[in-house]
């Protein structure tokens, strides 16, 4: 049987890229968000046919959710072995106008979404003894941002850091965690965040001069999700475009 994937937040934007390379790679995959309708339009669109695909509601902020999404897949499916955190809420306000209650939300729910998938399917994988965790970062939570808010920057370096320990915690029962960090990706999102006018100004200060390209992301999923990447845990993965290098 194929090996069994779930998305988070994939109902939209990249969730959606990260789900098709999944597909292509011969995944079965989980599409969840806290849209079902999303969820359900997403996986209907990559899979009409409903057999390599299950849309499940669930909302990154509750453990509850969490642990009854697992048990869902693993009542369908039997097993599950690679997650992707993807879900996360961006906002662009400026850092001097950012209330504290706005700050609490969108750090609370990046981090919360992370450490409570890595918590609720990590250790069911590591009961297995085999599992493939990827944690979506951002180049913002490396250099504290550019176009992106200051408490979605803390937010993603802050996942930086609980994928390093929940490498740690899950290295020795073959479960493995890296996090992946974009740069500017051309998306919906990105687009969204940056004004028109901005963006010839964006171009001009990476380094390549383009921005990123969403399903080679997916792909570098699919690579960190094969049985053969055993030896990388802990890592993040620069796609920048060469706004950071080191």
């Amino acid at each position: 049987m194929s090996q069994i994937a779930l998305v988070t937040g994939a109902g939209q934007g990249l969730g959606q890229h990260f789900c098709a390379s999944l597909l292509r790679a011969g995944y079965v995959v989980v599409v969840t968000d806290v849209n079902l309708e999303a969820a359900k339009a997403c996986a209907r669109q990559l899979d009409p046919s409903g057999e390599q695909t299950l849309a499940l509601q669930l909302d990154v902020g509750s453990k509850a959710d969490f642990e009854a999404g697992l048990e869902q897949v693993l009542a369908r499916f039997g097993a599950l072995h690679v997650v992707v955190n993807n879900a996360a809420v961006t906002r662009t306000t400026p850092l001097m106008e950012i209330s504290p209650e706005e700050f609490d939300a969108v750090v609370g729910l990046n981090l919360r979404s992370v450490f409570l998938g890595c918590q609720v399917l990590g250790a069911y994988m590591a009961e297995a003894g085999y599992g493939r965790i990827i944690n979506m970062a951002s180049l913002a939570g490396q250099n504290g941002g550019t176009a992106t808010g200051a408490h979605y920057a803390a937010s993603k370096g802050g996942i930086v850091t609980l994928t390093k320990i929940f490498a740690k915690e899950f290295a020795a029962r073959g479960v493995t965690v890296n996090a992946i960090a974009p740069g500017p990706i051309e998306s919906a999102a990105v687009r969204a965040a940056i004004p028109a006018e901005r963006l010839p100004g964006l171009l001009a200060n990476i380094p390549v001069h383009r921005l990123g390209d969403a399903d080679f992301l997916g792909d570098l999923i699919v690579q960190l999700a094969r049985p053969e990447a055993y030896f990388t845990t802990g890592a993040t993965w620069d796609v920048n475009g060469g706004l950071l290098m080191r």
